[in-house]
């Protein structure tokens, strides 16, 4: 059957006109819905009778771009690429040169009629003939530049030169020579780059680490939210009990002046950092500066006020406020014509070109005192002057951007000398007021969300707020903004965790002004997104990971297998009653923990409270939270037999055993598994039930705002937690024992 004028147009823009939900049904995307996507993309039509004429239109402007704009060289071996030429070319001579990112060219030539010949196509009268050329190249792992130029005129691509599986351990076979940790802050190589020989924990058969968010820890003398020295204790206490990883959520720059919301996951930027995390007490130069002290002092007193008899729960305005007052100070004798500081942020500010932009954007915000789509032109499109801010402003944010650096690089630092990994986080996107978006507004497509569509907890949908990223654009970008935020967790990160990874093969966008079930799968290239991924983590010694959670096409988990992506084993993810009470076995490639920070504790979980949380919330009924509950019964009898199956608990133990026995055993299942990294969320440990986070809710609870209900010092007071992570620690390393063990 010939196909629709609107579907083959949804095809040529990568826009999937049905897709499975949930449920195993097949959903039609509306018109309504495709055309607006397809508007987005850039397709001329105002109506979807314009869809014919849109065809032709996406043909035309396909067939003149002769190549693809990315071309990816895997294991750095190229043999041949294709060329699409008008057929008024085949007499013409071709000559092709490849500009090596690390210096020198690639240069050869020959006879366009001498080319094989792929295929041949009629567009509106003009015959387009695709031809192989061959290459026969061992490139060097990079990003190349390509020209392939014909009589006068000339097509340029991308060339990505990637490691076919991404870094797995400092012993990586073949493409070891990339990992350098000293190298240059952009990730770039160059001749004089070498290894870096130091023990590295990846070199540890079976791994693990804890979990618990930033501003959820906190130390006996802590006011207020953790920082990063609160950080680093928490490694050198994870360390002394054997532990390889610390795990934390996005640390990334937030719009303080512009929101309440604290969530890590709609950040301002994923360039820059969040100046809330800093510790003023470390900073050079505090000692010196007395009203800086006390102006701390004043925000602890208060804050420590305000907290008596109350939950903790964080409030970040309020601090943040009374943390930059000090800040200010601080930044004020730094810009002093005295200051030693001075001249070292100058040289920092020359070394990290994006970050006077980046200082300048949040000056001018603040002086306007509304988001960046409301400031007048020209400040909008970018056109900045120094009449446009306050110095003052652009000198805190230069110099608070800086200190955060240096305190995540001495975190590094640390995280090294304990021979420890930390893990970050990726969010999937950014605030649309924020940075990012300003800074390329042409990447970002402002009239749509990303979301997710109905399933069996979201029943109407998911609407996640952030602008998403525009696929073709990115691709003629070269990847440049994708590169630079992975670069800017890499530096510090050793296991970067991307957080719903299946955004990298296609995401869902809901356009404005339509409901969150009426929104449209968008196709990315994740084959590209995968070379960079490769590459960049053997240039920075870090393990991928990819959170594939949910329905997850069968191409995402085959591309992530393929190029050595890391998967998410979560336990109460597996657990299904009508699957019976056998879970599925834990793969070595997964980063395997109970539960996520956008789940239920574990014993919030085992006692049904999120059941709970969502009657409450309107999304069950009092009917369908009944027989909730009654298949979580079946559930947790369920993993109680299966653990006794495996030999984790007591035979002869009681129906309903403590939460904390249980939790123990199943901690003991993943941690005898063969799953290369265990995590372990700490609040589990004690039985905590409140949730960091309830997806789908913004006001209703205090997402992102609860501390930890002990302090780190009493960590090891608490019996499960010392039993809990001794079992783990024995486990893990029994595991490693045996597999390494040859097979007789």
């Amino acid at each position: 059957m010939a196909k629709d004028p609107l579907q083959t147009l949804a095809e040529l823009y990568g826009v999937d006109t049905m897709y499975t939900d949930v449920w195993g049904n097949l959903r039609h995307t509306s018109e309504e819905s495709l055309l607006r996507t397809l508007q987005l993309l850039g397709a001329p039509m105002a109506r979807s009778a314009d869809a014919a004429d849109a065809v032709r239109k996406r043909r035309q402007d396909d067939a003149r771009q002769w190549l693809a704009p990315v071309l990816v060289a895997w294991g750095g071996q190229w043999n041949r690429f294709e060329v699409q030429l008008p057929e008024t070319l085949l007499g013409e001579r071709y000559h092709v040169c490849i500009d090596l990112e690390g210096g020198g060219s690639v240069e050869w030539q020959g006879s366009v009629n001498e080319l094989p010949v792929c295929s041949r196509c009629d567009i509106e009268g003009n015959w387009y003939t695709c031809k192989s050329v061959p290459a026969g190249y061992e490139l060097p792992y990079g990003y190349h530049r390509l020209a392939f130029t014909v009589g006068d005129r000339q097509a340029e691509s991308l060339l990505i030169a990637a490691p076919t599986r991404a870094f797995s351990g400092s012993d990586d076979k073949g493409v070891g020579s990339l990992y350098f940790r000293a190298g240059k802050s952009d990730g770039s190589l160059s001749a004089g780059d070498a290894a870096v020989k130091t023990p590295d924990p990846f070199s540890e058969e079976r791994l693990w680490g804890v979990f618990l968010p930033l501003y959820a820890l906190r130390r006996k003398s802590s006011v207020g939210a953790g920082n990063l020295s609160d950080l680093e204790a928490l490694m050198e206490w994870t360390a002394a009990r054997g532990g390889n990883l610390v795990a934390t959520l996005p640390l990334l720059a937030t719009l303080w002046e512009l929101t309440d919301d604290p969530s890590p996951y709609n950040p301002a930027s994923r360039l820059f950092w969040n100046e809330f995390y800093l510790d003023p007490s470390r900073i050079p130069g505090i000692e010196a500066c007395p009203e800086a002290r006390e102006q701390l002092h004043a925000m602890e007193t208060a804050v420590a006020s305000h907290s008596a008899g109350r939950p903790r729960l964080i409030d970040y305005p309020a601090q943040m406020a009374g943390k930059r007052r000090a800040l200010e100070l601080l930044a004020a004798k730094c810009f002093e014509p005295s200051s030693p500081q001075r001249a070292a942020l100058a040289q920092y500010c020359r070394e990290h070109p994006e970050l006077e932009p980046f200082a300048r954007f949040r000056a001018v915000g603040e002086r306007e005192g509304q988001a960046w789509p409301q400031w007048p032109e020209p400040l909008r499109s970018g056109a900045l002057s120094d009449a446009d801010y306050d110095e003052d402003v652009f000198h805190y944010h230069l110099f608070t951007q800086w200190q955060v650096e240096q305190q995540l690089e001495a975190s590094t630092q640390h995280a090294r000398r304990l021979n420890l990994l930390w893990y970050l986080d990726f969010p999937l996107g950014v605030n649309g007021a924020g940075y990012d978006v300003w800074r390329e507004p042409d990447l970002f497509v402002r009239g749509a969300s990303g979301g997710a569509p109905p399933d069996s907890f979201f029943t109407k949908g998911q609407d996640w707020g952030f602008p998403p990223l525009h696929p073709d654009r990115l691709r003629r970008q070269g990847y440049d903004y994708f590169i630079c935020a992975l670069r800017n967790h890499l530096r510090h990160a050793r296991i970067l965790r991307l957080d719903h990874v299946m955004g990298l093969y296609r995401l869902y966008w809901v356009p404005h002004g339509f409901s969150a079930a009426d929104g449209a799968y968008v196709r990315y290239p994740m084959d590209e997104f995968c070379a960079i991924l490769t590459l960049e983590s053997h240039r920075f010694g870090a393990r991928i990971v990819g959170e594939n959670l949910g329905t997850v096409p069968h191409a995402v988990d085959e591309a992530m297998l393929r190029h050595g992506l890391d998967d998410m084993y979560v336990l109460q993810y597996e657990t299904n009653p009508e699957k019976g009470p056998t879970l599925r076995r834990t793969p070595p490639t997964a980063v395997a923990s109970i539960n996520t920070h956008d789940m239920p504790q574990f014993a919030a979980y085992w006692k049904g409270l999120d059941i709970d949380d969502r009657l409450g919330l309107g999304l069950f009924t009092p009917a369908e939270a009944a027989a909730e509950h009654a298949r979580r019964g079946t559930l947790r009898a369920q993993l109680v037999a299966f653990l006794q199956a495996e030999r984790l608990l007591d035979a002869d133990c009681a129906d309903t055993p403590d939460v904390l026995t249980i939790l123990e055993a199943c901690q003991a299942y993943l941690a005898k598994s063969p799953a290369k990294i265990v995590q372990v969320n700490l609040e589990d440990l004690w039985g905590e039930t409140e949730p960091q986070n309830r997806p789908g809710t913004y006001r209703e609870y205090p997402n992102w705002r609860r501390q930890a209900q002990h302090p780190l010092e009493a960590f090891g007071e608490i019996p499960a937690v010392i039993q809990v992570l001794a079992t783990v620690d024995r486990l893990r390393k029994q595991s490693a024992t045996e597999a390494s063990k040859p097979e007789s």
